[in-house]
C-alpha cells in the first residue's frame, strides 16, 4: 500500500503557526470556570487585610485611635504610618521618581487615601474592624482644578517636598509643580506661526477615566520566617519589576522573593505599579508569620488605583490657505493627582506624548508639558494605549478636524494632503521619533472606498438641509480618525523603569520527544499569549503549536522581563521569542548536518525541518533532531536543545489605522446612535487574525465608553463622583455598537517577524473617531469643539446652547 504523501500546505497547516486563526487555548479553562486567580488561592492560616480610608480629599490627621478595632475578636493587628516608620516603609518610591505615602503620614491628600491597615482572621471581621478605627481630621482647602494648582494662593499639597526646588525631571516652578518637559524647536515653530496664513487654537481636554479591569487589584503575601523567604501572589502586569521593588523596600534579597502572577482578569495598565495593599500585606505577613491577603473592592479600585488621562492640551496648528500644515504647537497641563505615580519610562515624564504630530508631515513642532499636583488619586497609566499616546492621538485628530472646519475642507482630504508619504519612511518627526514604515494613503483610500465616504458626505448634506427645513430633528456626524501609535517600549537608549532597561526575554526548551516548554518575561491579562507565543515558535521551529506549553508570571522560572503593558508584548517579547527560536534552529541545523553527513551550509529550512539543497528527499524533522540532541549530538557539541534570548529593540514600532464612525444624534434627547463603525488597522505581520479581531473589538468598546460617557469626576470638595458602576459607564452588549474590521499589512523593517502590535490601537484611534463624529454632526450649526465625554445630557445642552 502506498503511503499517504503530506503536502507542504498540510505540513504548514498542521503547525498552526503565524497567520493561522488558531483558537485561544486559554479559553478552555476560562470558559469552564477553571481559571486560577489570586482570590482563588487559599493558604493555611491565611489572614485578610482591609484599609481604613479617608472621607476627606485634603485634611490633617490629628488623632488615630485603634484600640477598639484591635480589641475586636479575630483582629490580629492594626497598622498605621507610625508602625511603618521604624521600618522605613511609611513612604514608597513611585515609578515616576516621586514618593507616595503607603499609609497617610500626618495628612491625607485625596479621598479614600489609605490611613490604616487592619489584619483579621477573615474579611468580615476586617470590615467590621475598620469601622472601629477612630480618626480625627482637620479639613484643609481642597484643590481639584489643575488650572489653579500653581496660583500664588493655592494650598500646598505636599509639605513633604518643602524646600525641594528640583524634582526628578528638573526645576519646579511652584510647590504644586512636578515637572516641565519640552521638546522640539521653539524658535522655528514660533517663526512658522508668525508667517502662517491660517492658524487654529483650541483647548482640547482628555478627561480623567479609569481602566476598571474586571478583576480588581489584589495580592497574597506569605513570609517564611525559617527560610527568610517571601512569596507574593498578585495581579501584576510586570512581576519582575514588583519583585525588584519589593526587594528595594523590604531589604529582603531578591533571590529570596518569589513573585507569582496567576491568571489575571484584565489589566489595561491598572496593574503595572505598586500599591499600598502590596506593601501592607508584606509587612503584615512578616510581622504575623502568616499569609495575608488583600483584595480591593470596586469602589476602592475606581477611586484610588491608577487613573488614566486628565490631560488638558492647548493645541495650535499653522497652515497655508490650501491646507498644508506648516507648524504644530502644544502645551499640556497634566493633572497627576496627589503623588506623581505615572507608569512611564523614567526619561519620559509625559510618556510618548511627543507622537502628537501623528501621521502628518509637520516641518516644525514644539511641545511643552507641565505636570501638577491636585487632591485627586495618583496614577496616570497607559489605559489600553502606549504611554500617553491616546491623549496625543486625540489631540492631533481633533485639531485636524478643527483646522478642516476653519478652512472649509473635507477632514479626510485635509489628512490625505498632509500624510507622511510612503517613500519618506523611515521618517524622522519634528518631535524626535523615527517612524519605521507605513503606507497611510493606501490605508485611508481603502477605508474611504469600503464605506463609500463620498456617498455618506452627500447623505449628510441632504440631512442638514432637511434639518434646516424642520423636516427632521436628527443630525448626522461622520467621524474621521487616522492615527499612528508608538509602541514597543523599549530601546534601552530611550526607556528604563527604575534604572532597568525595558528589554524583554524568552527561554525555550525542546524536550527529547519534540515537545516544547517556553517561558517569557511578559504576563498576559487576556491578550492570548499562550496561543500566539506558541504560534511564533511553531513557525520558527516547525513543531505544532499544540505541542508547545507557554509559561509566564513566575519569577522563579521565567527570565527577567519588564512585563505586559503599552502594547509592548509582541514588539519586544515577540521578537525575543523569534530570536530565541532561531538560536535553537541554528544548533538544530548543526545536528541535522551531522545526521545527514553533509555540511550545515548544504541544508535549507523547510517548514518543519531541514533538507539537503537539491535533494529534498534527504531531510530531518525537528522532532528527529530533538531526539538526536539528547542521545547523539555531534562531537564537541553539548547535548540538549534550548536557548535564552534578551531582546533590546533598536527602535519602537509604529502601528497605524484609519477609523470612521457614522453617528445619528437626536437633538431633542441628546441620544446618539452609532449607525456604523469601520476600523482598518495595520499592525505589521499578523500572528493570529482572530485574536487581532478580538483585540480590536475590545479596544473599540473601551474607546466607545471613554468618548461617550466614562469619567471619574470630582466635586469642588474632592468627592469622587464616579466611584461605582452606578455612575461609571461600563458598556454592555446592549449599548456596544457592531464593529467592522479591516487591515493592511506594512511589516516593521527592524522587527524579526515584522510585527508591530495591535492590542491598544483601537482605543487610540477609536476615541477621536467617536468625538469627531459628534463634533462633525454639530459643526454645520456653528459649533467648533465640544469636550468629552459625549453623554446625552451634554449633547442636549449643546443643542440647546446652539438654539436648536
Amino acid at each position: 500500500m502506498n503511503e499517504m504523501v503530506i503536502t507542504r500546505e498540510q505540513r504548514e497547516a498542521r503547525l498552526e503557526g503565524m497567520g493561522c486563526k488558531r483558537k485561544r487555548v486559554e479559553d478552555i479553562r476560562f470558559t469552564q470556570g477553571r481559571g486560577n486567580y489570586v482570590d482563588d488561592i487559599k493558604l493555611p492560616g491565611m489572614l485578610h487585610g482591609d484599609f481604613v480610608r479617608s472621607p476627606y480629599a485634603h485634611a490633617k490627621i490629628t488623632r488615630i485611635n485603634t484600640s477598639k478595632a484591635a480589641a475586636l475578636p479575630g483582629v490580629i493587628a492594626v497598622i498605621t504610618a507610625e508602625e511603618l516608620k521604624p521600618l522605613g516603609l511609611h513612604w514608597m518610591p513611585t515609578l515616576a521618581g516621586d514618593v507616595q505615602a503607603v499609609l497617610a503620614d500626618g495628612k491625607v491628600c485625596f479621598q479614600n487615601q489609605e490611613v490604616a491597615f487592619v489584619v483579621a482572621e477573615n474579611r468580615y471581621i476586617a470590615d467590621d474592624a475598620i469601622q472601629l478605627v477612630e480618626v480625627e481630621y482637620e479639613a484643609l482647602p481642597v484643590l481639584v482644578d489643575p488650572f489653579h494648582s500653581m496660583d500664588p494662593d493655592a494650598p500646598i499639597l505636599r509639605p513633604d517636598l518643602d524646600g525641594k526646588t528640583v524634582g526628578a525631571h528638573g526645576p519646579r516652578k511652584h510647590p504644586n509643580h512636578i515637572f516641565n518637559w519640552a521638546v522640539g524647536d521653539r524658535a522655528a515653530t514660533d517663526e512658522a506661526f508668525n508667517g502662517a496664513e491660517v492658524t487654529i487654537k483650541e483647548l482640547i481636554s482628555y478627561h480623567r477615566t479609569h481602566p476598571s479591569p474586571l478583576e480588581t487589584c489584589q495580592c497574597l503575601a506569605s513570609f517564611d520566617k525559617v527560610k527568610g523567604e517571601l512569596t507574593l501572589y498578585g495581579t501584576f502586569q510586570a512581576p519582575h519589576v514588583i519583585r525588584t521593588v519589593a526587594s528595594l523596600l523590604s531589604k529582603i534579597p531578591e533571590h529570596k522573593i518569589h513573585v507569582i502572577a496567576p491568571d489575571i482578569g484584565g489589566g489595561f495598565g491598572n496593574k503595572v505599579g505598586a500599591y499600598a495593599g502590596y506593601i501592607c500585606s508584606i509587612v503584615a505577613s512578616i510581622v504575623t508569620g502568616l499569609p495575608v491577603k488583600w483584595v480591593e473592592d470596586r469602589m476602592e479600585n475606581l477611586s484610588t488605583t491608577s487613573f488614566a488621562r486628565d490631560y488638558h492640551m492647548t493645541t495650535e496648528i499653522a497652515a497655508t490657505r490650501e491646507g498644508r500644515v506648516t507648524g504644530l504647537r502644544v502645551h499640556v497641563l497634566a493633572d497627576h493627582g496627589a503623588f506623581d505615580a505615572c507608569a512611564d519610562p523614567s526619561k519620559w515624564p509625559a510618556g510618548f506624548f511627543n507622537i502628537v504630530t501623528g501621521s502628518y508631515d509637520f516641518p516644525v513642532a514644539h511641545l511643552e508639558v507641565d505636570g501638577v499636583y491636585t487632591n485627586k488619586a495618583p496614577g496616570g497609566v497607559a489605559y489600553r494605549c502606549s504611554f500617553r499616546v491616546t491623549e496625543a492621538a486625540y489631540c492631533i485628530e481633533r485639531a485636524m478636524d478643527i483646522l478642516a472646519q476653519k478652512l472649509g475642507m473635507d477632514p479626510a482630504d485635509l489628512r490625505m494632503k498632509n500624510f507622511i508619504r510612503r517613500e519618506q519612511f523611515p521618517y524622522h518627526s519634528a518631535l524626535g521619533w523615527e517612524y519605521d514604515s507605513g503606507d497611510y494613503h493606501l490605508a485611508m483610500q481603502k477605508a474611504m472606498d469600503a464605506i463609500d465616504y463620498r456617498g455618506l458626505r452627500a447623505e449628510q448634506k441632504a440631512k442638514q438641509e432637511a434639518f434646516r427645513r424642520g423636516e427632521t430633528r436628527e443630525i448626522m456626524g461622520l467621524g474621521v480618525s487616522f492615527f499612528t501609535e508608538i509602541v514597543g517600549a523599549g530601546p534601552s537608549k530611550n526607556c528604563d523603569i527604575l534604572g532597568v532597561a525595558m528589554f524583554d526575554s524568552a527561554e525555550i526548551r525542546i524536550h527529547p520527544t519534540g515537545s516544547i516548554i517556553a517561558r517569557m518575561g511578559t504576563k498576559s491579562q487576556g491578550q492570548g499569549h499562550e496561543t500566539t507565543w506558541a504560534q511564533i515558535i511553531a513557525t520558527e521551529l516547525g513543531i505544532p503549536a499544540d505541542d508547545i506549553m507557554i509559561e509566564e508570571g513566575n519569577t522563579d522560572t521565567a527570565p527577567y522581563g519588564l512585563g505586559t503593558y503599552g502594547s509592548r508584548s509582541t514588539p519586544v517579547a515577540g521578537a525575543a521569542i523569534a530570536l530565541c527560536a532561531r538560536k535553537i534552529r541554528a544548533k538544530a541545523q548543526m545536528i541535522a548536518a551531522h545526521l545527514l553527513e553533509v555540511s550545515e551550509y548544504d541544508l535549507e529550512w523547510d517548514i518543519d525541518g531541514f533538507r539537503v539543497k537539491g535533494v529534498p528527499e534527504r531531510s530531518k524533522t525537528m522532532k528527529e533532531i530533538a531526539w538526536a540532541a539528547y542521545n547523539s549530538p555531534p562531537p564537541g557539541l553539548e547535548p540538549g536543545l534550548e536557548a535564552v534570548n534578551y531582546y533590546d529593540p533598536p527602535n519602537m514600532t509604529y502601528p497605524f489605522g484609519a477609523y470612521f464612525c457614522v453617528m445619528d444624534i437626536d437633538v431633542d434627547t441628546g441620544v446618539a446612535k452609532i449607525r456604523r463603525f469601520y476600523a482598518l488597522d495595520d499592525c505589521g505581520t499578523r500572528i493570529n487574525p482572530m485574536i487581532i479581531e478580538g483585540q480590536v473589538h475590545g479596544g473599540l468598546t473601551e474607546a466607545f465608553a471613554i468618548a461617550m460617557g466614562q469619567e471619574i469626576k470630582y466635586d469642588e470638595t474632592g468627592n469622587v463622583m464616579g466611584a461605582s458602576f452606578m455612575d461609571f459607564f461600563l458598556p454592555t452588549a446592549v449599548e456596544t455598537p457592531k464593529w467592522e474590521t479591516d487591515f493592511t499589512v506594512t511589516p516593521s523593517p527592524h522587527h524579526p517577524i515584522g510585527a508591530k502590535g495591535v492590542g491598544e490601537s483601537p482605543n487610540v484611534g477609536g476615541v477621536p473617531a467617536f468625538s469627531n463624529a459628534v463634533n462633525d454632526a454639530f459643526g454645520f450649526l456653528g459649533s467648533t469643539h465640544m469636550q468629552m465625554p459625549h453623554h446625552p445630557w451634554r449633547l442636549w445642552q449643546l443643542a440647546k446652547t446652539l438654539g436648536v
